[in-house]
């Protein structure tokens, strides 16, 4: 009885430090938005130069993805976990020091490292330790990834103003690596290294439902990261204060928070199609309200993108560890799809500032994302479940997925 309760209060240790790694995920991005101006000011970043402090991590989510497997079975997840919460603590302290530009780029580079390793091997741990609750457990993780954007969104210009410094306002960030750090130590399992590497990125690489897996979760979270980046400057030319666009862009991801935690429990069934259009549609309608009505019901829009960001972020993780029954395996497919995934993340937001500078306005970019949702519903209709196996099959690479 003794050893049960013991394992039970493990068990429940461990869904507080995946909680608590998620919610340390995002912070340092959507921390940005609402301080772009007096970044700008005193770094001399223009908005392409600011929309590297989200291009620049999110690429880098992609391109070290893909050494989610290599991670996994030299290195271990643990203890990739354990190093990559360093790099958080000592990425956001480094903030207070960042005197230009190039400095400021630098610490989304090291921060976007690496969070980019833990997103890699962490969906693993997820179906290695909780096989029967998968989903719920990765709402929970997309939960609290998306809950630490809002944090971030809102905790960032309030500690900003009440110190007088932005530094200070993004430096923060630090305490709760820290303790994410702790507990992870604590409570991730030990590494059994060299056991089953699962599939490496090449062999998947082969497959024509990565690419689609891959393109998808690209497209989608390049409305995220297009999000995170301009909502708040865009009602600041509205005449919105550094706090209300920043509670703005909190409330988005409050709501990008509970259907990504939600709708995991709600998608019961093997066909998790008929939820991501779901997802898909409040996106389209968050988007085109942004570019035609931005004035008419703000908080009802930020609530309805955000809803369907946080919604089908959790259930495209989802579908990519359904797709593989073990879990080495399946972890080495999710983080090849947010390899791949993340490259494409990382060029919106950077291509919504150029087309503010063509055109004097955000509409453009909106519409742009907007386009982007119509072709991932589109897309999607080929992830059926019947033909998970003959997607994966190693039999026939490249085929039509």
């Amino acid at each position: 009885m003794a050893s049960e309760a013991s394992s039970r209060a493990a068990r429940v240790l461990l869904l507080v430090a995946v909680a608590l790694v998620g919610l340390n995920l995002r912070p340092f991005i959507t921390g940005i938005g609402p301080l772009a101006a007096d970044i700008g000011a005193q770094t001399g970043l223009d908005l392409k130069g600011i929309s590297l402090l989200t291009l620049v991590p999110m690429f880098l989510m992609g391109l070290f993805a893909f050494a989610g497997p290599f991670l996994q079975s030299r290195i271990g997840a643990r203890r990739s976990t354990i190093a990559s919460l360093v790099v958080l603590v000592v990425g956001s302290v480094l903030r207070l020091f960042a005197a230009n530009g190039w400095q400021m780029v630098g610490t989304a580079a090291l921060l976007g490292t690496g969070v980019a390793i833990i997103q890699a091997v962490f969906p693993g741990i997820v179906k290695q330790q909780f096989p029967r609750h998968v989903s719920s457990v990765m709402g929970l993780y997309s939960a609290t990834l998306m809950g630490g954007g809002a944090l971030g969104a809102q905790a960032a210009p309030l500690i900003a103003t009440a110190t007088g410094s932005w530094r200070i306002g993004l430096a923060w960030m630090a305490i709760p690596a820290v303790l994410a750090l702790v507990l992870a130590a604590y409570s991730l399992p030990r590494d059994a290294i060299g056991r089953h590497r699962g599939l490496s990125a090449m062999s998947l690489l082969r497959r024509s439902r990565v690419w689609l897996l891959m393109v998808c979760f690209g497209l989608v979270n390049g409305g995220y990261s297009t999000v995170v980046a301009w909502l708040a400057p865009f009602y600041r030319e509205y005449g919105w204060s550094p706090a209300a666009s920043g509670g703005l862009l909190a409330i988005m991801a409050v709501a990008q928070a509970l259907t990504a935690l939600v709708l995991p429990m709600l998608a019961r069934s093997d066909d998790r199609r008929p939820w991501l259009w779901l997802t898909l549609a409040m996106q389209a309608a968050g988007f085109a309200a942004l570019a035609f009505w931005p004035e008419v019901a703000p908080l009802a829009w930020a609530m309805l993108l955000g809803a369907g960001l946080g919604g089908c972020f959790a259930l495209s993780m989802i579908v990519a560890l359904d797709h593989l029954p073990d879990p080495a395996d399946a972890g080495a497919l999710s983080a090849v799809m947010q390899g791949g995934g993340f490259l494409i993340t990382a060029l919106p937001p950077w291509i919504v500032a150029v087309l503010h500078e063509v055109t004097g306005s955000f509409a453009a970019g909106w519409l742009l994302n907007l386009v982007s949702v119509m072709v991932v519903a589109v897309l999607y209709w080929r992830v059926a479940p019947a033909g998970y196996a003959r997607a994966m099959s190693p039999l026939a690479p490249m085929r039509p997925a």
